[in-house]
Parts: structure tokens; sequence; C-alpha cells
């Protein structure tokens, strides 16, 4: 519902998020090679359409430092217009990936891989910020230098100050206000957002891309289309779980793979870089209260008004205002809370959560996303493959009987093998499989194995309470099944045979 308070914090929100917008923009365009405009057309027409229409209200989508440095080699030896035609191939594969639903996938990303990806994201935008204290190479020093931190320490405590004094405003927006009249008013000489490139232009144009539309254009362009696509939707589907949480709410991931998708293919043939979720103006938009799609709106709305009729303005806005604001993102981004987990959770999670941060760090988000997870279902494997036992009785008619319990698959089998001794039993053996579950087609081959080995020693094996997949999967063990259908377990098998 649409009240006067909710419109005012979205209102305000939408102007703090489009004014901390528009250096990044700037930054990514240039680390891809290509014109400032080009990185704020793709902010304005991202955040305009995933905020209409996303799955994730609240969420703040634009030109993105991860997407922008995979772009660059192909800008270097191709050219702008082969960007363009990626950035659209990128949307399109997008668009599958929500056709198929396949966004639901990222609720099975560990816990500890949230916590690596929410803290190296957190360091990504933090370490990316000094670069802004280099000029052509050269590190400021002296009064040029001083002066920039000062006006990012101002900026830093108005921010933490003003929420004690009202809320009424967001305080990451009376920071920047603050800072850039203080800079005027005192004749302040520091470097502004003007010095990143000017903003000043018109609306973005239609235009499909000029190149040849042929398949060695495709082939050029698609492995890099590829990429953009996972790093986009990884970084925008992990951003939308951390918002969940944080709002205590649950986004609609497939609905935001569609937005983002459409709002790529637009901004492609509209001569713009692309984007995706960026988890720092997301984190301003949300801890400003705005939680709806008006803000994000908004601030696609004031960006373009920035590029049509502002631009003299925002272009004297302190970059280190914005650095300000940028380091407040980090410090309420980065999970503090994750040192006092040391020491208290496994340390096979411990591992993950740093070796996630400092992939992403060093690497990149979907490698580190990509590793967290395989690492993550090793070790999940291994513990479970620990699980496997066994407790074995003698029955009322001298038979030994085995009661299986635990999970096996293909990393348990080697234990489960371990548990029986063929030599030593008698004649009449029972593997009691009520409490055991078989997994895959590992497990039916340690089945048929041992079978086997009993086979050979001239010994009667019976296997119980098995389910119908796996009756159908044994071969050399199909005739030890004792089947009993009302007690039987009924689950399914993950093997081809039954495909």
């Amino acid at each position: 519902m649409l009240t006067p308070s909710h419109i005012k914090t979205n209102l305000l929100s939408g102007l703090t998020v489009a004014l901390a917008l528009v250096p990044e923009a700037i930054a990514f365009a240039l680390v891809a090679q290509v014109s400032p405009l080009t990185g704020l057309y793709a902010a304005v027409l991202v955040a305009l359409i995933t905020s209409s229409f996303g799955g994730r209200p609240g969420m703040i989508s634009a030109a993105a430092g991860s997407l922008a440095v995979v772009m660059t080699a192909l800008v270097v030896q191709h050219g702008a217009q082969y960007l363009f035609a990626a950035v659209v191939l990128m949307g399109v594969l997008q668009l599958l990936f929500a056709a198929f639903r396949l966004g639901r996938f990222i609720r099975m990303v560990p816990h500890p891989v949230m916590l690596g990806f929410v803290n190296g994201l957190a360091l990504v935008i933090f370490v990316a910020q000094f670069g802004h204290f280099n000029n052509g190479g050269q590190w400021m020093a002296g009064a040029e230098l001083w002066t920039m931190l000062a006006v990012v320490a101002v900026t830093v405590a108005v921010i933490y100050l003003t929420p004690r004094i009202t809320k009424a405003v967001p305080s990451t927006l009376v920071g920047i206000l603050l800072a850039t009249a203080g800079c005027a008013l005192l004749g302040v000489d520091t470097k502004t957002v003007g010095d990143l490139g000017s903003i000043a232009g018109g609306l973005p144009s239609f235009a499909i891309p000029d190149l040849p539309w042929n398949l060695e254009t495709l082939r050029i362009v698609f492995p890099y289309a590829l990429v953009l696509a996972g790093v986009g939707l990884i970084e925008s589907l992990l951003t939308l779980t951390l918002i969940d949480e944080i709002t205590d709410t649950r986004g609609q991931p497939n609905r935001e793979c569609l937005a983002l998708g459409a709002a790529n293919v637009v901004t492609g043939f509209f001569g713009g870089m692309g984007g995706c979720a960026l988890i720092g103006q997301s984190m301003i938009n949300v801890n400003s209260g705005a939680t709806g799609r008006l803000s994000g709106i908004v601030a696609a709305l004031f960006l373009a008004s920035f590029i049509l009729v502002g631009s003299s303005w925002i272009e004297q806005i302190p970059l280190a205002a914005l650095i300000g604001v940028m380091f407040v993102v980090c410090e309420k981004t980065f999970e503090w809370g994750t040192f006092r987990l040391f020491g208290k959770v496994p340390r096979a999670d411990a591992l993950v959560i740093v070796l996630v941060a400092g992939i992403t760090l060093a690497f990149d988000l979907a490698v580190a996303v990509l590793v967290g997870v395989i690492v993550s279902a090793l070790v999940f494997a291994w513990q479970h493959a620990k699980q496997i036992r066994v407790a074995t009785s003698i029955d009322a008619q001298g038979w030994k009987v085995y009661e299986l319990e635990g999970t096996l698959f293909f990393a348990s089998v080697s234990g489960f093998q371990a548990l029986f001794a063929p030599k030593d039993d008698p004649q009449d053996v029972v593997i009691e499989f009520r409490r055991a579950r078989v997994a895959d087609h590992s497990a039916i081959q340690a089945i048929d194995a041992l079978a086997e080995r009993y086979r050979g020693l001239g010994k009667r094996l019976h296997l119980r309470h098995l389910s119908p997949d796996c009756r159908e999967l044994l071969e050399r063990a199909r005739d030890m099944i004792e089947v009993n259908l009302p007690e039987d377990p009924r689950y399914h098998v993950a093997d081809d045979k039954l495909a």
C-alpha cells in the first residue's frame, strides 16, 4: 500500500541510490573500455526493467563490475558492437534459464557459501574504492590525499550520526549532500564525479549492433555471452537470497531471471553494457527502508534526469563523498558475526566461508560460488560416507543378520564392503535394508559384487526390504532378493537404466 511515508522513503532512497550509481556505472564502463554513457544507459534500463517486473522488490540491478571485467577482452579485440551483441545474447540465455525454471536451484547454495559470497563482495567493493585514489597510474599524496580522506571521513561520520538525530531522511543522502555543500562553500579542491567523465547526453536510441550476422560472429560472441549470463544470474540470485534473509520475505528467483534477461536484451539494443544485481546499492536501498518497486524505478528515472538535464550539478559531487558511502556499505554488508562462528561450526564450513570470500576477491564471483558448492558437496558426501554402519545378530534359524543403517552411495561403497566377512559367516546370511537407502548405481554395483563374493563361497545371501528400483537394477544378486511388498520401502535410485 502506497502511503505518503512509503512514497517519501522510496523517493529519497531512489535519489540516494541514483547518486551512488553514477560513479560506479562510469567506472565499470571505463573498465570495459567503453564510453561512460554506455555504463549509464545500462544502469538506467536495467534498473528500470528489473525494478518494475523483477522478482525481488527493493533489489537494485545495473551495470556491474563483475560483468565489466569479462567484457574487456571482447571490446579490446573486436569492438563495442560485438559487446552489444553479446549483451543481447546474454539476455536471451537468461530468458531460457527462466523458461526452464532453474532459478529455484539457488536455494541449494549452502549457507557457508552465502556467507563467503557476502563477505567476498564486501571486500571487493572495499578494495575497488582505492582505485579512485589513483590518478593516471600515480597514487595521490600530500594535500590531495589528505583532502580526499577528510571528505571520506566526514561523509562516513555524518552517515553514522544522522540516524541518532533523525530517520526522516536517508543518512547516506544527508552525507552526500553535506559533503558536497561543504566542499562548495569552503572551496575545497578535490576529485569530483566529473573527473571520471562527462555524464551529459540524450536518451538512448534503438540500434541493431553493426556487425556481420553470421556463424563466425556467433563463435566470437557466444563464449562471452555464456559467461556473462552465468555471472549475472549467480550474483543476482545470491543477492536476492541475501535480501530475503534481511527482510524476512521471499523473492521469486525465476521471475527475477526473466526480468534480468529481458533487461539485458533491451539494453544491448539500446547501446548499454548490460548488468545484474548490485549488492552495494541494494544494501543502501534496503537499509533506507525501501523494500518496494518504487525506489528502483525512481533511481532509474533520477539517473536518466542526471544524464539529460542535471549533469553539471551531479559532476560537482566530490568523489570522496561517494567513496565514503561505499565504505559504509562494505561495513554493513560484511557479516561480522562470521568471526564468532569460527571454532563453533565444523572446520569444513569455516574453510568454505574463507575459500569463497578469497576466490571472490582474487578471481571471480561465479568461480568462487562454484568452488564453494563443489567443496560443500564433497564434504557432505564424505560425512555421509562415514555414517554407513551395521548391527549383527543370529536369528532363530541360525542365520546371521546384518541390520544395515545409513545411505549407500558412491562415497560409502568402500565402507559398505568392509562391513562384511563372507569367509567367517554361516551358510545363510541376511542383509536387512529396512533402515538403509540405496541411492545410486555405485550402490547397486556394490550389492552385486557382495552377492558374487558369497556365491563364490557357496553361501546363500538373502536381501530383504529393497525398493522396487533396486530389485529391477540388480543383476547378479537378483535371485537373492526376498520380496515382501507391504513392508518393502519405495524410493527411487539415481540410475540412467530406469530413464
